[in-house]
């Protein structure tokens, strides 16, 4: 699917196409996955990057990839110990 946006023409004139394409599909991969409206995997897909690189972006973007909180992994943390 395409979708098409009108852009400012000076705006347009200081970057390419393709580095528009490219910035808005990661911009909005990282917005949808911020959101938790995609997985991680689906976000990369759609920002065209690897699984590594889109983890990148995030750290960059101050955007958590695991969602657990401190707590949540010492308690898991624990059982591992408990259960080896």
């Amino acid at each position: 699917m395409q979708v098409a946006i009108n852009l400012p023409n000076d705006f347009v004139a200081i970057q390419t196409a393709d580095v528009i394409e490219r910035e808005m599909r990661i911009s909005y991969a990282l917005a949808l996955f911020e959101a938790a409206r995609v997985t991680l995997s689906k976000a990369a897909e759609l920002a065209d990057l690897n699984i590594y690189d889109f983890i990148r972006m995030c750290k960059e973007n101050r955007i958590p990839v695991i969602d657990i909180t401190r707590e949540e992994l010492l308690q898991e943390l624990e059982s591992m110990e408990l259960n080896p």
